[in-house]
């Protein structure tokens, strides 16, 4: 697995780069003795190693057979496998699969299942917690609904959580997409719900950790 960053985190890299030299610089230059510089310096190198932490972009390719398997959309772990009923798009009782992303979790978001784009939509709302319950129907969120090959309607769903104030959908109606594609982003801790059939077999238990694009958490049934 090779890594790299996110473009979602060029821009407020290269930002955190200049005002972490314009504290630092100054510091080295006028401040006697150098115990203070160098601390802020090493606080500094510390924080900024973090936030390229955050949205490093691993590259990842699933290996094994694909046909009828929900892979997790994201890292982190499950936080949620109960029935449920879907009133935006699905209109009926399904298994809701949820994963909660810290900010030590990449944040980068997969397709669940290859297929169709039939519907991509964002709404606003709050930023409760993203491990409560609520805020699958209350906080910031985008839904995308997948059609697999098999004729299969997926819905995944991101969700802003109370530090996440932005999240990014890249997927469009009509496009063809696959799991090895980077459906979205969302910064700084969230979570994402994966919506699938009844009758599908669950593959994940609360507590366990998924990873995005690699995970199996559910086999559809026909």
């Amino acid at each position: 697995m090779t890594y790299k960053i996110h473009h979602e985190g060029t821009e407020i890299l290269i930002g955190l780069a200049a005002v972490l030299l314009v504290l630092n610089v100054p510091a080295w230059i006028f401040i006697r003795p150098l115990g203070f510089p160098i601390g802020l310096t090493v606080v500094s190198a510390i924080f900024f190693l973090l936030v390229v932490n955050f949205f490093r972009s691993p590259r990842r390719r699933f290996r094994g057979e694909q046909k009828n398997l929900v892979v997790a959309s994201a890292d982190g772990k499950v936080v949620a496998v109960e029935k449920v009923y879907e009133p935006e798009y699905l209109k009926r009782e399904v298994m809701q699969i949820s994963v909660f992303m810290s900010v030590f979790n990449v944040h980068a978001n997969w397709y669940p299942v290859d297929g169709e784009v039939i519907m991509a939509k964002h709404h606003a709302g709050r930023f409760l917690a993203a491990y409560l319950p609520k805020s699958s129907t209350e906080n910031e969120r985008s839904t995308v609904v997948i059609r697999t090959p098999e004729g299969q309607d997926i819905l995944v769903r991101q969700i802003a959580g109370a530090m996440a104030r932005r999240i990014v959908t890249y997927a469009q109606p009509g496009e063809h997409v696959t799991i090895e594609e980077h459906m979205g982003f969302i910064k700084f801790g969230s979570r994402v719900d994966i919506y699938v059939p009844l009758n599908s077999e669950i593959l994940v238990k609360l507590g366990e950790t998924t990873t995005g694009g690699i995970t199996p958490v559910a086999k559809l049934h026909p």
